[in-house]
């Protein structure tokens, strides 16, 4: 099967939506399907690259995100996705951009199979600009995104079935497969290792520490400011050490207040072996965002091994991973997150016991699992289209085709 990916920004690690592309792409190819990317870049055999387009304005806080948005107008760029699209059997589009809108539009005029994906929260991208919480601004993106895109798909892939109810809520009317980003086989071995035979030996500078961290971009919406000041309500504040693995535009205000703290956070940025390597070296992972479609990185962390400690937020998925609700703890407040984090340091044995559980709730998050349901997706995808063809009838959205 030949399969087009499209998707702004691939080639990035700060980027869960761009890394699910990476992962699933790459477990394609090994299964003998032919996957190419229509993103920004230059056109190699894996390839369709165009321009990037810079944002007047935005184009800064863009940079700091590790996100850009494609140029999709004018004849060059037509003619790389006219290419893109024509070369596929099906189309796979990741956000709901203009990019991703083009590819689709054309798909659809020229009765190309085309699916989508509900990876990115609305309220992902506002709380970027303090508009996270405002409510309409954010429904007015979902009315958007459901009249500009999503009517358009017959089948759409949502990583958790809270986003699959979030977007059903708002009157999309196309399938939802509930398929969860995966994770690769490495954090279960990890786990399998750590739970058999112990944690390694600590690192010099994690001696005589209780070290609590969290992997993810450093924006507001993942409020790493909350597990800061947590520290200062938790009895272990002397003794903690936090470490943050991740990029992002809050860097300076994190630093800044990680200042206040007798043991400053670490900031660092891992590549995946690394990251396994760092987790063996923690003893509560904690995931504080406010919104989050899945959040693959909590996933990774308690796949090898660790108890997470969630913000049990309206607008995220992320709780439907904890196992009970000593694993939870109020969104936004640093103190109920201190008094969840000083239980599990409390409670060594008990922690060790909930470990060993949470890898094994883990293994249902693989990778090949995951992959196994978005090909079905894409074969039903494929089949409902032959047939709608057949009887004369094609997908097509409410306004005409850039083309």
């Amino acid at each position: 099967m030949k399969i087009l990916f499209v998707i702004d920004t691939y080639d990035t690690s700060n980027n869960g939506t761009s890394i699910s592309a990476q992962r699933f792409a790459g477990e394609l190819r090994k299964r003998g399907h032919e996957v190419k990317i229509l993103c920004i870049g230059e056109s190699d055999e894996e390839r369709f690259g165009v321009q990037n387009f810079h944002m007047p304005i935005f184009q800064p806080l863009m940079d700091k995100h590790d996100f850009n948005f494609a140029k999709f107008w004018g004849e060059k760029a037509l003619s790389v996705i006219k290419e893109a699209v024509d070369w596929a059997d099906v189309v796979h589009c990741f956000l709901p951009f203009a990019l991703e809108t083009t590819a689709q539009r054309y798909a659809l005029h020229i009765g190309k199979p085309c699916t989508g994906a509900f990876h990115i929260q609305p309220e992902n991208m506002t709380s970027s600009v303090g508009l996270g919480k405002v409510e309409w601004v954010n429904e007015l993106f979902y009315k958007q995104f459901r009249i500009n895109m999503y009517n358009g798909f017959r089948h759409v892939h949502c990583p958790s079935q809270f986003m699959a109810d979030m977007v059903r809520e708002r009157g999309y009317k196309a399938k939802m497969h509930v398929i969860s980003n995966g994770i690769q086989d490495e954090f279960l071995v990890a786990g399998k290792h750590y739970i058999e035979n112990g944690k390694p030996a600590r690192r010099p500078e994690f001696e005589g520490k209780k070290v609590i961290m969290m992997v993810g971009r450093l924006s507001q919406e993942k409020r790493q400011d909350v597990i800061i000041n947590a520290v200062k309500y938790s009895k272990y504040q002397d003794d903690i050490q936090l470490v943050f693995a991740g990029r992002g535009p809050e860097y300076n205000k994190y630093v800044e207040l990680g200042k206040t703290l007798k043991n400053q956070p670490m900031f660092v940025y891992l590549n995946k072996m690394e990251l396994i390597e760092m987790l063996g070296q923690v003893d509560v992972y904690v995931h504080a965002s406010d919104m989050e479609s899945e959040a693959i990185s909590c996933i990774e962390a308690f796949a090898t091994g660790l108890v997470p400690v969630i913000a049990n937020s309206e607008v995220s998925a992320t709780p439907q991973f904890a196992l009970d609700g000593r694993s939870l703890f109020l969104p936004g407040s640093p103190k109920d997150l201190a008094r969840a984090c000083d239980y599990w340091l409390d409670h060594p044995n008990e922690r060790k016991y909930m470990e060993n559980l949470y890898y094994q709730s883990a293994k249902k998050y693989s990778l090949k699992n995951s992959v196994d349901q978005f090909e079905q997706m894409l074969n039903e995808e494929i089949e409902d289209n032959q047939n709608c063809l057949k009887e004369g009838k094609k997908q097509k959205l409410n306004f005409l085709p850039f083309f």
